[in-house]
């Protein structure tokens, strides 16, 4: 059976860019499913995968401080990564590009990754691709995943499922496996 890691995208976030509005409405939505399966991630890695907004010196705790201050705290405190959760930062859409966050899944021996996060018709659908050609098997819970535009939200997750063989299910559903 493979190894699980719950991965966290792009949740820490201060909400001060375009569309962010559109997004506020449905992150309030996701973010108990979310906190949810981080709390029932007893034994399975947690790695939060977060954009840097463009600050080449920012790390867990500035990126989380910047969040809070920003226009949502309400959606990032239930979330705040754990001293000892991973935390890997990155600065475009996937989760994978120019990131170590291949080498941490190897070293971690996780081959199925639970994803879940923001956007989902961006980032979570790039990261999925990401991930499936690098051979992960791929999970979405998609009411753990928050999107701007529902509709294309939609096709992602059918994309996701139909073309790239993922999992999408309901965060209550999802099984997070150690081995």
């Amino acid at each position: 059976m493979p190894k699980s890691a719950l991965i966290v995208i792009d949740m820490i976030t201060p909400y001060d860019y375009p569309d962010a509005d559109r997004l506020l409405s449905s992150a309030e939505q996701v973010v108990p499913a979310i906190a949810g399966l981080i709390e029932r991630a007893d034994d399975v890695p947690v790695i939060y995968v977060n954009d840097n907004f463009g600050s080449w010196t920012s790390n867990r705790d500035s990126i989380y401080q910047q969040a809070v201050d920003g226009k949502a705290p309400h959606l990032v405190e239930p979330l705040r990564p754990a001293d000892e959760t991973m935390f890997v930062v990155k600065a475009r859409h996937s989760i994978f590009f120019q990131t170590p966050l291949e080498y941490l899944l190897g070293s971690l021996e996780v081959t199925r990754l639970v994803m879940t996060g923001q956007v989902t018709e961006q980032c979570v659908l790039y990261s999925a691709l990401d991930a499936h050609i690098r051979h992960h098997e791929v999970v979405i819970p998609q009411d753990a995943v928050a999107c701007i535009h529902p509709h294309l939200a939609e096709a992602a997750l059918e994309m996701m499922e139909l073309n790239m063989g993922a999992q999408v299910c309901r965060a209550e559903d999802v099984q997070l496996r150690t081995s």
